[in-house]
């Protein structure tokens, strides 16, 4: 699932919630950001 956080009301809002506008449904703000996921990756050096 991605989340997105609203710059201006700073709440989560998910895909679901958002549908295919990309805009606030709670403030009507148009700049999401996009939540980086908690699982960290280890690669290996070569």
């Amino acid at each position: 699932m991605v989340e997105y956080r609203c710059s201006n009301c700073q709440r989560i809002i998910t895909i679901d919630d958002i549908g295919s506008k990309a805009k606030c449904p709670h403030c009507s703000n148009r700049v999401l950001i996009k939540l980086r996921p908690k699982i960290v990756k280890k690669v290996q050096a070569r």
